[in-house]
């Protein structure tokens, strides 16, 4: 195997995750009506909300990442 691929299988393994925001609007949607919430009431918006919450808290509190130009980075998970 060529050693260019590896970069390239990685990075398509990594983008093939990746969703759209209305594709992500749609599952979230999806989600709070498999919980049993109904579309246009408070407590649909509420579930949508503690999903983007959580979204939110799981980006910011994800791996952490310390790293200086010239030097090592380290992930710490």
């Amino acid at each position: 195997m060529r050693l260019w691929l590896l970069p390239v299988l990685a990075l398509t393994v990594l983008l093939s995750g990746c969703l759209t925001p209305e594709e992500q609007r749609a599952a979230d949607e999806q989600r709070c009506r498999d919980y049993g919430f109904k579309k246009r009431n408070d407590a649909f918006a509420e579930c949508m909300q503690r999903l983007d919450l959580d979204r939110r808290a799981r980006l910011r509190n994800g791996p952490y990442v310390d790293g200086f130009v010239g030097g090592a980075v380290v992930v710490i998970d």
